[in-house]
């Protein structure tokens, strides 16, 4: 009976992926670490630790579809051990001669941890594509935005205009630094692990570093360099550069979040026929996705800092700090493959309402502007002058709810310097948008010179 809304058959969707549970719900995972024992088997053959002819049927009866699985929950229940009930199970399907020599001097967590190396290359790989898809919508809004006006806020309140497009050109630049972060871990990933009980490869005798080489080949991984049984520092970073990928897509979906408030309606999730927002208010259109976003980020970087205790362990193996990650690992990577998914569908669909954008500029009755103003009139009085007379007649003007230019243009004082054309010209929103567009245009060169880079160098496919 399922507990975790990963696992629900009714919710499942809004906290896992397809692929992400065909990587870590129990049938696969268990046949993932059959794999790794029949590969184990296989290579302990070509070296001369086993005899050659069991290699053959340790393989065909590593084989999950053979396996109960209420027995193997049975023979955990009995036994105490992570794997000894699968042991005993594959034992009993067997021949006597291949059954005595399955697992033969690898631990529990040689046998998981190979595991899990494998299945976080599979992680990135979904990962990687699914970030490099959202990096491509935000980069076609980002061009398609490029000289919509909006306000720019700070603080919760209006600022300065900008446009549209450079929002989006600050989110692009954040995704392609988590691109090349996940470029740069993707080395240290895909380590194998065969050490024994204490990582000295004791079991194996003077065939230990030749049976590593055949080993990890035959799963597509490296040797390590040493044991990594109590150094779980690549595991740890991985999970964090994902909470890091989750807190950048928790932001853009909190600002969408906000945005789409009825009192800005500056731009809106796409809405499907049918959605509900309320059972109670018929009229809501809830920023749904949005919104989880922020609830997967929360969890993803909750675990993120729990696993980060991990890595904090007793002599050679810590089954506390260990056995934490079976916890922790594939729901975060769950809940990961769920965010991205979730953000595609968001972007792709967002809605940009330019109206609303426009008239919220215009709503401010010109104070957004005054900066420019200021500066103007700076450039004849100096800078702490001019900020003192604009100043003033701001605060004068906000406090009898009359727009900013009609204010401006009345005060003697700021018109002996700047004439009625000049200051006309300085409240023409698209004139005062900065560098905002040139800005859009630089990170739309750079993100596609980045991309091109990576179809060069394959596509980041591992």
């Amino acid at each position: 009976m399922p507990i975790h809304m990963i696992d629900s058959q009714i919710y499942s969707g809004a906290w896992s992926t397809e692929e992400m549970q065909a990587i870590f719900d129990d049938l696969p995972r268990t046949q993932g670490w059959l794999e790794v024992i029949a590969a184990l088997a296989e290579a302990q053959a070509e070296v001369g630790l086993i005899p050659a002819e069991v290699a053959p049927e340790i393989r065909q009866v590593c084989r999950v579809e053979r396996l109960s699985m209420a027995a193997l929950r049975q023979g955990y229940q009995e036994t105490g051990h992570s794997t000894l009930g699968l042991i005993r199970e594959l034992k009993k399907i067997a021949s006597p001669a291949a059954g005595e020599w399955l697992y033969y001097g690898a631990t529990v967590q040689d046998i998981t941890d190979t595991w899990l190396a494998t299945a976080l290359l599979k992680v990135w790989a979904i990962v990687w594509r699914d970030l490099r898809d959202l990096e491509g919508t935000l980069l076609a809004l980002a061009v398609a935005h490029r000289d919509t006006p909006m306000p720019g806020r700070t603080h919760g309140q209006p600022g300065l205009p900008i446009t549209f497009g450079f929002k989006v050109a600050v989110w692009l630049r954040e995704l392609r630094r988590h691109l090349e972060r996940l470029k740069e871990v993707r080395q240290r990933l895909g380590e194998g692990q065969l050490a024994g009980g204490v990582g000295s490869l004791s079991s194996f005798g003077d065939k230990g570093l030749a049976l590593q080489e055949r080993f990890f080949a035959r799963l597509g991984l490296r040797p390590p360099d040493i044991v990594w049984n109590t150094a779980r520092d690549t595991q740890a970073e991985f999970i964090h550069l994902l909470a890091l990928i989750a807190t950048t897509i928790d932001k853009i979906g909190h600002e969408i979040y906000n945005l789409q408030r009825p009192e800005l309606g500056e731009v809106r999730e796409g809405f499907v026929s049918g959605t509900v927002g309320s059972i109670t208010m018929p009229h809501k259109r809830n920023p749904e996705i949005a919104e989880h976003l922020g609830t997967l980020a929360r969890l993803i970087r909750h675990n993120a800092a729990c696993l980060a205790e991990n890595l904090v362990h007793d002599h050679e193996r810590d089954g506390r700090s260990w056995k934490a990650e079976w916890g922790l690992i594939g729901p975060t990577c769950a809940m990961t493959g769920s965010l991205l998914r979730l953000a595609k569908i968001m972007c792709a669909n967002l809605q940009v309402d330019k109206q609303a954008m426009r008239q919220n500029l215009e709503a401010t009755q010109g104070y957004v502007l005054s900066e420019g103003v200021m500066l103007a009139l700076a450039q004849k009085v100096g800078k702490q002058t001019a900020h003192r007379l604009v100043y003033e007649t701001a605060m004068a003007a906000f406090e009898a709810d009359r727009p900013l230019p009609e204010a401006i243009l009345e005060n003697e004082q700021i018109t002996a310097h700047l004439s009625p054309h000049e200051i006309e010209a300085l409240f023409d929103y698209e004139r005062q948008l900065g560098l905002c567009p040139q800005f859009v245009d630089r990170v739309v060169q750079l993100t596609e010179a980045d991309r091109a880079r990576d179809e060069a160098e394959g596509g980041g496919a591992p």
